[in-house]
């Protein structure tokens, strides 16, 4: 992520009004199954004019066949806009490393978007009736599509700027924004309810022991006997929360040749393909030792879980950077896309240092994917919370500007994050959230964390800024609550990334922190910061913000579901 942002015009009164347009609780009820003129709908879209020169205007039509009709023509659209991509990574005379690799992520990205797109047409299908989870499910497809369009053009506006390249994708890009957002719109009245979910104020343990092992149902004694003798631990067979961790195969990874394989990206290679988990995780247990290797989990690598013997004992680490011509979203040292992840007990380093600007260490793009006692190691841009659910539980997180980011759905909690010394004359903001549309169900939230200086930071005797976050694009939201922030945090708490952009239409909010850096009486006074309640404090929980409850039982990552 740079630290410049690209300016977006006509956002103030109109933005506020769309803010509360919205929101309203009446609107699904209003448009239901009642046919409507597509001058109507299209009023309640951040692009209503473009709206209103997509959808027939010959007839009058209920929101679910003009959503069904704006995604059709997504698919078509997005499917079209990866074939101009294709084109130019087929002529790449001319083109350099940095564009090139941009170009990919654009491939990588916008096939996600077709399966993605595929996979809501498939939901939705001709039913006006989906259950809440499905609805979730799909409203986060569909977020997470628009973050993936952003996230390419991030990528060529860094690499690319003024180029025939850039030219030639401005249009496509713009329009597929667009449609893309009055999908998500249309989608999100039709079929998201209103009101709000989950349980209130409600604890749950899961499969975590006291002594926070994992409880693993193993597929064989074999496999038990392997994970005792090289990991050095007993293998529990009861949990907190009344049940065990399903595996299905355990593979070993050792570096001295001890193991099934020396490497983990083998072990993530010999992993199955297309699994929907009803027959436990793909175990990969990575024995104590430094990894220097790039980790891809790709898509079709579902449902693994990868343990290792702990923080500064399993280390993956590399050294990519945008410095030396990689995007911000390949520079990472550990990358994940299959849903369902799971690690536990490893470290991941990106050591480019604080020279290399933006330098990731995670990037994760896994729906329902869990980081439980982990350690994110670099400086700017260290975790890339790309899209999706995520769920981070006891990790440990180190950097200096913007070093949690990303448009995800994600939840620290019980988190530790350690403000770094940067490079001379810079600040540190930990959190730099990227929801681009209001009709987005993402945003950053960190409940009962721990925010104190790192050792290099809290020893250099200098006079460095820490902010709780900024502004990267439009709507950034992201909340804090019953969190320790040291004195290490800057009265003000937040800082603007560019001018007075996004700061009436982003969301930021703190609620019941402590600590000598938790106080709001000199906090800025932008018309999206707010000091927040318990009800609306609740919205941010595992519970109700990522919907834990339907997913997080089966990681054996024990969580709190509410507020404490």
């Amino acid at each position: 992520m740079t630290q410049m942002a690209s300016m977006q015009s006509t956002i103030c009164i109109f933005s506020l009004f769309l803010t509360l347009h919205f929101l309203s609780p009446s609107l699904a009820n209003a448009y239901s199954s009642t046919p409507t003129s597509p001058d109507t709908i299209c009023d309640s879209t951040p692009f209503p004019f473009f709206c209103k020169s997509l959808l027939p205007n010959n007839q009058s039509s209920t929101i679910y066949d003009y959503g069904r009709f704006s995604i059709h023509h997504s698919l078509e659209r997005t499917s079209n806009f990866l074939s101009l991509v294709n084109g130019f990574l087929r002529l790449k005379y001319g083109l350099s490393q940095p564009t090139i690799r941009a170009l990919e992520d654009c491939q990588f990205l916008i096939g996600l978007n077709i399966d993605f797109l595929s996979s809501t047409i498939q939901s939705i299908g001709s039913t006006n009736i989906l259950q809440s989870s499905q609805a979730e499910d799909t409203h986060t497809l569909l977020s997470a599509i628009m973050t993936n369009h952003q996230t390419c053009s991030d990528g060529l506006q860094a690499t690319t700027p003024s180029s025939s390249i850039q030219n030639a994708l401005l249009t496509p890009f713009y329009d597929g924004n667009k449609l893309y957002s009055v999908s998500l719109a249309l989608f999100r009245h039709g079929y998201v309810p209103q009101t709000g979910k989950g349980r209130w104020l409600a604890q749950r343990e899961s499969v975590f022991s006291k002594n926070g092992h994992l409880g693993l149902k193993m597929s064989s004694q074999e496999d038990r006997k392997v994970y005792e003798s090289v990991s050095g631990r007993k293998v529990l067979q009861t949990s907190v929360g009344g049940g065990n961790v399903k595996v299905s195969e355990m593979v070993t990874v050792s570096k001295d040749g001890s193991g099934n394989f020396s490497t983990i990206s083998d072990a993530v290679a010999a992993a199955p393909n297309k699994t929907d988990g009803s027959n436990g995780y793909f175990m990969i247990y990575v024995v104590g030792g430094v990894y220097e290797e790039y980790v891809s989990i790709a898509k079709n690598k579902q449902y693994l879980m990868m343990v290792g013997d702990g923080i500064n004992k399993t280390v993956i680490t590399g050294n990519r950077s945008v410095i030396d011509g990689w995007t911000t979203f390949n520079s990472a040292t550990f990358a994940v896309v299959g849903q369902g992840f799971v690690a536990v007990n490893i470290t991941i380093r990106n050591t480019a240092g604080a020279v290399k600007h933006q330098a990731v260490a995670l990037r994760n793009g896994a729906d329902q994917s869990t980081f439980y006692d982990c350690s994110f190691e670099g400086y700017q841009d260290t975790l890339y919370a790309h899209s999706l659910r995520q769920f981070y539980r006891q990790c440990d997180i180190y950097g200096t500007v913007d070093f949690i980011f990303g448009n995800a759905a994600v939840v620290f909690q019980n988190c530790n994050m350690y403000p770094r010394l940067p490079m001379q004359g810079q600040f540190n903001a930990i959190t730099a959230q990227g929801r681009t549309d209001i009709n987005q169900n993402t945003g950053t939230s960190i409940q009962n964390c721990s925010i104190t200086a790192a050792p290099d930071l809290a020893t250099s005797n200098g006079t460095t800024q820490t902010f709780l976050g900024r502004p990267w694009k439009q709507y950034s939201r992201t909340v804090y609550m019953q969190s320790f922030m040291d004195s290490l945090i800057d009265p003000a708490g937040w800082i603007a990334w560019s001018g007075d952009f996004a700061l009436n239409t982003s969301y930021y909010a703190e609620y019941n922190n402590r600590g000598p850096g938790s106080s709001t009486a000199s906090r800025v006074t932008w018309l999206g910061y707010h000091v927040i309640t318990a009800t609306d404090a609740i919205n941010f929980t595992v519970s109700n913000f990522i919907s834990g409850d339907d997913w997080l039982s089966a990681t054996g990552v024990s969580y709190t579901a509410g507020l404490t």
